[in-house]
Order: structure tokens, then sequence, then C-alpha cells
């Protein structure tokens, strides 16, 4: 495949993610500065806390760079903080953000720490041709939900009426942690993005 995928390690579940996608047999990295954008030719962005990931990309002089090569069409994947990240706007926050997905995001929509929980979320998308569609374990902790999308945006998953997945071209976005888990499917799907 010969692809490098970076997943930014600022803050948060970084080393999950990179775990999960060295388990498919890619080569994945610890992104941390420019240089290391310039050399990956995706990018994960993980959980964590998004005020702190979007400060940190600010002070560190990333945030732009980044917002371009996405802009250019390189494939990224935000979960949980990665997803608010990327959306275009967050519900009365004027914190950093990329904003290149054309979606609102509620932050924290689920409840505290305390109000975290799992869910066997439907996710056709993840079924390869020929294989039985299988529900996807997810994780949810301190999770957002997208409020609404614009109309470049599928929503490929919902819990309770909310968008917890979507998929707007080459960006990838949930509210869940699928790093968390042993299912690889997800990570998968954005490889699949990806070449």
């Amino acid at each position: 495949m010969g692809m490098r995928i970076g997943v930014l390690a600022l803050q948060g579940a970084f080393r999950e993610h990179v775990v999960s996608l060295k388990r498919l047999g890619v080569e994945a990295c610890e992104v941390r500065n420019l240089r290391e954008i310039d050399s990956v030719d995706a990018m994960v962005i993980p959980g964590g806390e998004s005020t702190t990931m979007g400060k940190l990309l600010t002070d560190w002089g990333m945030l732009t760079p980044l917002r371009t090569r996405i802009e250019a069409g390189m494939p990224v994947y935000g979960s949980c903080a990665g997803l608010i990240l990327l959306c275009r706007e967050i519900e009365n926050s004027t914190q950093p953000r990329l904003g290149v997905l054309d979606a609102v995001v509620r932050r924290n929509a689920f409840g505290r720490q305390v109000d975290s929980f799992e869910t066997l979320l439907d996710l056709p998308v993840l079924a390869r041709q020929g294989e039985e569609h299988q529900p996807f374990p997810a994780v949810f902790i301190r999770a957002p939900v997208i409020l609404q999308v614009g109309p470049q945006v599928d929503v490929l998953a919902e819990v309770k009426g909310q968008a917890v997945a979507v998929r707007q071209g080459h960006i990838l976005a949930t509210s869940f942690h699928p790093e968390l888990t042993r299912d690889s499917r997800m990570h998968r799907y954005f490889l699949d993005m990806c070449s």
C-alpha cells in the first residue's frame, strides 16, 4: 500500500489510533509539528480535549497548514474531539477549529464523563462486498453530536436520531472512539477511503 497515516499527537487518545492502524498493516506515525504534517498521506485527529488541541494547533502554527492540506484533498478522520475540530461551527463556541466539515456540532451532547456509554451501532458502510453486515461496538465518552449537516455530508450512523458518524468526500468523522475497541472496521473504512 505504501501509505503513511499520521495521527495528531498533541493531546488525547492518539496512541490507540496508531496501534489500531498498525494492526491493519499500514505505516502509522505520531504527528507533532509542521514537518511531520507534510510527511503523511492522510491524518487521524483523535479524541481528547478539543479546546486544548485547537489552542496547541494555533500556538504551534499548525492549524492553517493542516486545514490547507485537508482542503487540497488529504483524507482525514476525526473521532470525538477530532470531529469537533473538523466542524465548520461549534455550538456556543469560538474555539479554534479546522472548519472543513460542513456541519454544526454540540460538545458533550450526551453529558459528562459519568454519562459515557457503549452501544452497538448500525453502520452498513463498514461491510465489504460479500461480508455480512454486523453492528459496530461504539464507545461514547463525553461525546459530541452533529446537529446539522450541509448537502455534501452523508450521515452514516445515528443514536437517538442524532448524527454520530458522517462523511463528506475525503473527510470522515465520528462522535465515538473506535480505537478503544478491538474492532478495526472503522479504521479499515478510512484506509479504503484513502486508497
